[in-house]
């Protein structure tokens, strides 16, 4: 891999148990090929489109939610981390800004008057999320998902 865009891309970032748990639960499952969390069967990093065509455009039909790129859910988390109620300094940092000033400049109509510093917005948001697969995934509507969001590339195309 190589370097960060920047030195001050260099940084730290906080992450809850509950991803923690997980990215360790995906570490196992390469079976001791990699030193990455995802990666092909080779052991060798993912290549961005062919998770892209094959994992993120399914699952945001799957979820429901209209075509977006992978990049754009930073700004989600930022959103939803303000909505409800994280703290503005700690989701700067989060973000690898500076300081709080682009945060509140682009997403202000979102903060509320209480504010927490722990991250557990996001866990809670994770866990609805994976109870809504989980119970996806266990019914046939899934294949019926996948295939049209394929057929639905595929046509515009």
């Amino acid at each position: 891999m190589g370097p960060t865009k920047t030195l001050g891309s260099q940084r730290d970032i906080a992450m809850s148990q509950l991803v923690y748990d997980a990215l360790l639960e995906q570490k196992a499952r390469t079976y001791g090929k990699s030193e990455f969390v995802f990666c092909n069967s080779q052991g060798n990093p993912m290549e961005y489109r062919n998770v892209n065509r094959r994992v993120w455009k399914p699952t945001l039909a799957l979820l429901g939610l209209k075509h977006r790129r992978a990049y754009q859910t930073r700004h989600t988390a930022a959103t939803l981390w303000l909505a409800a109620g994280e703290n503005p300094e700690w989701i700067a940092r989060q973000m690898g800004h500076s300081s709080t000033e682009m945060l509140f400049r682009v997403y202000s109509r979102y903060v509320p008057d209480i504010t927490r510093q722990d991250g557990s917005a996001m866990d809670n948001l994770l866990l609805a999320s994976k109870e809504k697969l989980t119970s996806a995934s266990n019914s046939s509507d899934t294949e019926a998902l996948i295939t049209n969001a394929q057929t639905d590339k595929e046509t515009s195309q």
